[in-house]
């Protein structure tokens, strides 16, 4: 149910999961919060999809310790193709041998 995880930006990096929590919660139950420490945002996970949207309409450009928050609906995350950042899926000049040579020790 990806209606109901809303995507929460421009947090003040000293927001605690508590805090974020308690800030959701009058819009029902909260059933989850992270916070993705040292990047500003994080994500709640509302009990219902009418609660995330109520929560969404009320929260979104709130002011909350001090940040003007962006709250919306969370985006599914897009799944990654083509291998890694180490050279691709074909084993580049960087990475691939890297991780051959590694393997020997």
């Amino acid at each position: 149910m990806q209606d109901t995880k809303l995507y929460v930006g421009n947090l003040n990096y000293a927001t605690t999961q508590d805090g974020l929590k308690n800030l959701f919660s009058p819009f029902g139950e909260v059933k989850y919060v992270k916070i993705i420490e040292g990047k500003g945002f994080g994500f709640v996970e509302m009990g219902t999809a009418d609660e995330a949207e109520q929560a969404k309409q009320e929260l979104n450009g709130y002011e909350f310790e001090g940040r003007t928050l962006k709250v919306d609906i969370a985006r599914p995350l897009k799944k990654r193709e083509g291998g890694s950042s180490f050279g691709g899926g074909n084993g580049g000049s960087r990475g691939g041998s890297s991780f051959r040579s590694n393997n020997r020790y």
